[in-house]
């Protein structure tokens, strides 16, 4: 038989956490870490120039635009719309949206820039995002030019809202080119996909999105006007 004292010796081998060892250190993470993450937290917590309704990149005024148009619902649900929209009347329309819908988003903040101080008028921007999205919804058969006319209309006026946000920022014109390329982007894969699904259920699934922008568009009139 093994005795007590021999069982005692071996339950506290070198290395093992017993738990009758009172006194003995319990290993664990010790030294750097905790610094570590006390570092990158200080880090994190850093103030940084602050600018109204615009993102800062820190990649220049260029991917500023572009991170702008792309965090910025109020352009960039009718844009999708639009290009929504130009799908479904077909791929003469689709074109029309894709070259009009820029074109004119960079005309008007051409005029925008002109401005020093920044202009939003919430309430108009949000009756454009419910009116594209009420067009999607209703699935209204409309022509390549009456389509046109439309995107362009949103189109200058939300261009010409981002050149006062860019003029106020001192952002300028390499900003803008930034929101108008990434337009171009975005509506050139939107409406590709607007021309492809524009029979059977799939035309059925885009109007329910231009429900759920109408719905949203009614949040943010409600928001504007509150």
């Amino acid at each position: 038989m093994r005795s007590g004292a021999q069982d005692r010796s071996e339950g506290s081998r070198p290395g093992e956490a017993g738990v009758g060892a009172p006194g003995r250190a319990v290993r664990g993470h010790r030294g750097p870490v905790p610094l570590g993450f006390a570092v990158v937290g200080a880090i994190l917590l850093l103030p940084r120039p602050a600018a109204a309704h615009l993102v800062t990149t820190g990649l220049g005024p260029y991917y500023d635009g572009i991170g702008h148009l792309l965090v910025t619902p109020q352009d960039m649900l009718p844009l999708l719309g639009l290009a929504l929209l130009g799908g479904l009347a077909g791929p003469q329309a689709a074109r029309h949206i894709l070259f009009g819908v820029p074109t004119a988003w960079f005309l008007g903040g051409l005029v925008g820039l002109a401005w020093s101080t920044e202009i939003t008028l919430p309430v108009v921007v949000s009756l454009t995002v419910l009116a594209v999205g009420g067009l999607l919804a209703a699935d209204r058969r409309l022509g390549p030019g009456a389509v046109a006319g439309i995107g362009i209309g949103v189109a200058l006026l939300h261009g010409f809202l981002n050149g006062t946000a860019m003029s106020a920022s001192a952002l300028g014109l390499r900003a803008l080119a930034g929101i108008t390329c990434t337009a171009f982007v975005l509506l050139a894969l939107t409406a590709a996909l607007g021309v492809a699904f524009r029979e059977g259920w799939t035309r059925i699934a885009i109007r329910v999105a231009g429900s759920w922008m109408v719905a949203t568009g009614l949040f943010m009139l409600g928001w504007a006007i509150r």
